[in-house]
């Protein structure tokens, strides 16, 4: 997803629904380097979250350790200065698990969905 697609999305969330919450951050260490942006609303389906997470693209991935019992291992990963990897997601809020749920959306029909929650 480019940039420009994410900030229309944006906008069509803000315009269609008066409560919208949007937070941005740095991805935890364990994920690696990279941000994520989340908007969460109330529509005609119930809660529902938007989330883009954005890294730089793995070049390389190096595993370094021994053979020895016992002996630890690293994984050394190399990432482009330039490329950048985007994933979007939606997810519903279930009120009776009380837990997120990811929406299996195809990539051409997720759009088309979004728009006619709009």
């Amino acid at each position: 997803m480019t940039d420009e697609r994410w900030q229309e999305i944006k906008g069509l969330v803000k315009d269609k629904f008066p409560d919208v919450t949007e937070t941005a951050g740095e991805l935890s260490e364990d994920d690696g380097p990279g941000t994520i942006e989340t908007i969460e609303f109330s529509g005609p389906m119930g809660k529902m979250r938007l989330t883009r997470t954005t890294k730089p693209l793995v070049l390389e991935k190096k595993v370094l350790g021994s053979r020895r019992i016992g002996s630890e291992s690293t994984v050394q990963y190399k990432y482009s200065a330039s490329e950048k990897i985007h994933k979007f997601i939606v997810y519903k809020f279930d009120d009776a698990s009380g837990q997120w749920q990811e929406l299996p959306i195809e990539r051409g029909e997720m759009f088309f969905r979004l728009l006619n929650l709009c």
